[in-house]
């Protein structure tokens, strides 16, 4: 058995599944349902902070490593295969209240679409989409801030155990250390909502961005394993509300008629604006012939994204949602 299989084990044990199929449907909630905003700003910051507290995934990430670790070392193999299944069992026992009292909304085929592929016109939606959300000029320069920054995010949380493994970092510590994320990020996601009624939303996106920074800058220093440790606990401090903070910032700016579609590409958009991180990681380290000039290389994401967002006008983009808002509700209303 290779010593990194409990490590994929893990990462699929808490991968963030298909969010950008269930987001669009947690909107479809009839509105008698109301979620409670500890941000006190709107639903979507609720939303988003659901997406973080995945408490139940850490707690089955803590039963499949033990299984892992303390099984005698002929079971291992055994018990990575039943940590798979026990992934599988999770997802589907905890679909079943979705599946049995949440609605599907209908399924609506627009003029042209009759016949075609679905897989064209998903591609077709989201080219027209992308397009409104160009009309729109503070929403869609957050929306390339938050790619850039979020890439750097995104590949400092994949990337962790290769480039720990790479320097030396001793297996127990980088399962450890994964895990401990898992349950330290959930108090800090709500101190970040605290703080951004304090000082303001994009202010504490700043803070988390000077953090993984700090992060990227330490992480070429790193040499002994409470190093690895001290880093994952500060990365626990700022991934949760990051992109909560992030979802709730985007949100404000979204006209509420829209905001199934809008979200949705959010999180399309996410998943294929990743790539580029991940590139330049690997990349740098095969030029160098190793990592740590490559965790360096990620702070031009964050960067490159803070400058961005010093560019948006929140009550600008707020204010242009409104407007949309308010006219798309002025169309739909029947002449006299």
């Amino acid at each position: 058995m290779m010593p990194q299989d409990p490590i994929r084990v893990a990462i699929v044990g808490t991968s963030k599944r298909s969010s950008y199929l269930y987001a669009p449907l947690l909107r479809a909630l009839p509105r008698e349902v109301k979620l409670v905003s500890i941000w006190g700003r709107s639903e979507a910051s609720a939303r988003a902070l659901g997406e973080q507290l995945n408490l139940g995934g850490g707690l089955l990430l803590a039963i499949n490593l033990a299984m892992i670790m303390l099984a005698p070392p002929e079971l291992t193999g055994l018990m990575t295969r039943l940590s798979f299944l026990s992934v599988a069992l999770w997802w589907f026992v905890f679909s079943i209240p979705l599946l049995r009292i949440v609605q599907e909304p209908p399924r609506r085929i627009q003029a042209g679409e009759l016949g075609v592929n679905p897989v064209r016109v998903s591609f077709q939606r989201l080219a027209h989409t992308f397009r409104e959300i160009t009309h729109f000029r503070d929403l869609f320069l957050f929306l390339v801030a938050f790619w850039f920054y979020n890439d750097g995010i995104g590949t400092i949380i994949k990337m962790a155990t290769i480039y720990g493994a790479e320097i030396g970092i001793g297996q127990t510590t980088l399962i450890g250390t994964l895990l401990m994320v898992q349950f330290v990020g959930i108090p800090f996601a709500f101190l970040f909502g605290w703080l951004a009624k304090r000082i303001g939303t994009k202010t504490s996106i700043y803070i988390s961005l000077l953090v993984y920074t700090g992060i990227s800058i330490a992480g070429f220093f790193m040499s002994q394993e409470w190093h690895f440790w001290a880093l994952g606990f500060a990365v626990a401090t700022v991934q949760g509300g990051s992109q909560a903070l992030s979802r709730s910032l985007f949100g404000r700016m979204v006209p509420r008629s829209k905001s199934a579609e809008f979200f949705g590409f959010f999180s399309v958009s996410e998943k294929f604006a990743g790539i580029a991180g991940p590139f330049v990681f690997g990349v740098v380290g095969q030029i160098v012939g190793h990592s740590r000039l490559s965790i360096i290389s990620l702070i031009i994401f964050f960067v490159i994204g803070a400058a961005l967002l010093t560019r948006v006008n929140e009550q600008e983009g707020i204010r242009a949602a409104e407007a949309e808002e308010t006219s798309l509700i002025a169309a739909s209303m029947p002449t006299q």
